[in-house]
């Protein structure tokens, strides 16, 4: 771009925790589709990259979404939500693993929350697969330098058993059984409310939301949604708690949801299907969301001192075929303190 263009456009950018956010506003028309100028401007992203953000609305022009062949013209403000810069490196950090089993085919860990998987939308460091790297170098390569031995995931506030696959070998055998749906995971989550079946099936596609680009939805298979199922069956059931109190959250998106029933009720779960979100969405949309998820629901649990604000979900046992010896393995993870915690409140009303 020469110099006379860069002077004819105002241009800013502000950064989020994993996101940079671009102003720009044209006093000239320019002569090359937007893809291109976005392209020129923000130079390590490709223009299929791009393309991608405009396809997703993350791109747009007074404040409407756009297409990527569109000319920007004078007047014009341009605004883009996209990944910052990445770095080359992995970074090998101590954090903290709680292992749960390890041989030299996978190694099974209990997640603790507020914790990323791998580094994504900006987020380099700070997640699981940096503590990986610290703890070792033998780790599958097929996910890429970026993912290695990843096989799964589980939200970064969900805790729980996890497996990580330390040959390539070992990757592909329990990729499969991820892929075929033989993996038999259960979890527990403490949601609001006593559903009217104390077991049923939720069998509902779910997709990308269509107006918050973090969270997933119920959506028709035709309108994206994939096929998602879970079962779902109550375990115990309280009611309130003297002195709790149920806080909202600061985002004005989760602000809109209406607050949810009263009474609680510990939740086993488990989804014959893996995507994003399922078990908060699922529960949600039958109308019992998670504790502390407040993105579908949930609220903040408050009561003698103790706060419980993340999705109150755990990962507690998994199933599967071992990748050497080809037997049944169960592993299990014990439930963390805050959830143990948020049922002992529960329990004393």
């Amino acid at each position: 771009m020469s110099e006379e263009e860069i002077s004819n456009i105002d241009d800013s950018t502000t950064e989020d925790a994993d996101v940079l956010r671009f102003h720009f506003r044209a006093t000239k028309t320019q002569v090359r589709r937007i893809d291109q100028f976005l392209t020129d401007r923000v130079t390590w992203l490709s223009r299929a990259a791009v393309q991608r953000l405009i396809d997703d609305e993350l791109v747009t022009v007074n404040g409407k979404p756009t297409k990527a062949s569109y000319k920007i013209k004078a007047g014009d403000v341009v605004e883009m939500v996209a990944p910052p810069e990445p770095v080359n490196d992995l970074v090998p950090e101590p954090i903290p693993l709680d292992i749960v089993y390890e041989d030299e085919h996978f190694l099974a860990l209990n997640k603790q929350a507020d914790l990323m998987v791998h580094p994504a939308r900006g987020k380099w460091t700070g997640t699981l697969v940096n503590g990986l790297v610290h703890y070792g170098q033998k780790w599958s390569s097929i996910n890429g330098e970026w993912r290695p031995g990843i096989l799964h995931r589980l939200d970064r506030n969900t805790t729980g058993i996890m497996l990580v696959a330390k040959s390539d070998e070992a990757h592909w055998r329990l990729a499969r059984q991820f892929e075929n749906r033989t993996i038999q995971k259960k979890y527990v989550a403490i949601v609001h409310g006593v559903p009217e079946l104390l077991s049923d099936v939720i069998d509902m596609p779910i997709g990308r939301d269509r107006y918050v680009r973090e969270k997933q939805a119920v959506r028709k298979i035709e309108n994206g949604g994939r096929q998602a199922v879970t079962i779902y069956q109550v375990e115990r059931t309280f009611g309130t708690t003297a002195g709790q109190s149920l806080k909202p959250s600061t985002f004005a998106n989760d602000r809109k949801h209406p607050l949810p029933p009263s009474r609680f009720s510990v939740v086993n779960l488990s989804p014959k299907t893996g995507r994003t979100h399922q078990l908060r969405v699922h529960m949600a949309t039958i109308g019992f969301p998670i504790v502390g998820d407040t993105m579908y629901g949930g609220r903040i649990f408050e009561a003698e001192g103790f706060t419980m604000q993340r999705q109150a979900l755990h990962a507690r046992e998994i199933t599967f075929t071992h990748p050497g010896t080809l037997k049944e393995m169960t592993l299990a993870a014990p439930l963390p303190a805050d959830m143990q915690k948020l049922i002992e409140l529960l329990e004393r009303r």
